[in-house]
């Protein structure tokens, strides 16, 4: 790939969009709290397109959130990447699962989950994800396979202790995993209980997001993590993944989420408006808005230009959040 820009240091961040549509203040606010990470470690900062689910991809999304970031001043220090081209990296991911016996094939249909929770007695709950109940774990019986899932249950057992800060633990309690997130602070999730065996590949033949993200920042070398707030529960699971094909953990920090004024997160579904770059004065308005979200200083760059305003939040980011490395 095309480097851009040479690192002084091992660290290595990205930012991963989907192009659902354009940059809304929500993902600005995940983008520039990567890219100032990355500048206030002298690292490299990275882009990939997160483009493994076609149905959900708008036609030049891709281009249009590149074009956003760089009149941002948000520019990647490598050529980005786009997951729909990196499909034989999964394959390969997938395979060695299989070969290990942490993955395993199924057959059921979206129906045949909702009756065997039915049969569990588990109620559907908003914002509360129920775990795969386990049906085919001992075999197809004859059906023939619609996904592949990972034995959550089976890879917790066979965990081996991780050296690093970015460690996860087991609870031997009650088998939680428990990590230490820059900003949140410690957390736990019981994965085998609460999530259950989740899917690798869908029944539509399509990646999903759990291995392609691990995969990539295996492959991309990823040492940190900054992200929204909504994924913080999606990180066991890729810790668990990344212990199982012999990767890395990167450090995980969870940014703020931008919300709308009933609460929910404000994301392209709910309908929220592309960021405005078409100006110098958009552009640093739109990124002061997303400082803000951050917590860092906006009163002093009110007239200074867009590199002096992002120089400014490098190093109040560092000054905030260089002690929790």
């Amino acid at each position: 790939m095309t480097r851009l820009q040479t690192p002084t240091s091992s660290y290595a961040g990205r930012f991963a969009p989907s192009p659902t549509g354009p940059l809304h203040a929500g993902s600005l606010v995940a983008a520039l709290a990567s890219w100032l990470d990355a500048r206030a470690h002298q690292g490299r900062w990275l882009v990939r397109i997160e483009d493994i689910d076609p149905p959900r991809c708008m036609a030049g999304a891709d281009d249009l959130i590149l074009q956003q970031l760089a009149a941002c001043g948000l520019r990647p220090d490598e050529t980005p990447v786009w997951q729909s081209r990196r499909c034989s990296f999964y394959e390969q991911a997938l395979q060695q699962l299989l070969a290990r016996r942490l993955a395993y094939a199924c057959a059921c249909t979206r129906r045949d989950i909702e009756m065997a929770w039915e049969r569990l007695g588990m109620e559907r709950q908003r914002h509360v994800e129920r775990p795969y109940p386990g049906t085919c774990r001992a075999g197809l019986q004859g059906r023939p396979a619609r996904a592949w899932r990972f034995a959550t249950e089976k890879a917790a057992r066979q965990a081996l202790p991780f050296d690093g800060q970015a460690a996860p633990a087991w609870d031997a309690a009650d088998g939680s995993l428990l990590w230490q997130d820059r900003r949140l602070g410690a957390q736990s999730q019981d994965l085998v209980h609460s999530v259950g065996d989740f899917v690798l590949r869908r029944a539509d033949g399509l990646w999903a997001y759990q291995l392609a993200v691990v995969v990539d920042d295996g492959l991309q070398q990823i040492s940190h993590v900054v992200r929204g707030e909504d994924l913080t529960d999606n990180t066991p699971r890729q810790m668990l993944l990344q212990q199982a094909l012999g990767l890395a953990t990167p450090v995980y920090l969870h940014t703020p989420l931008v919300r709308r004024a009933d609460g929910e997160k404000l994301s392209k579904q709910h309908g929220a408006r592309s960021i405005d770059t078409s100006t110098p004065q958009a552009c640093r308005a739109a990124l002061a808005a997303a400082a803000a979200a951050l917590g860092l200083p906006v009163a002093d760059c009110t007239h200074k230009s867009l590199a002096d305003a992002l120089a400014l939040w490098v190093q109040a980011w560092r000054a905030n959040y260089n002690h929790a490395l």
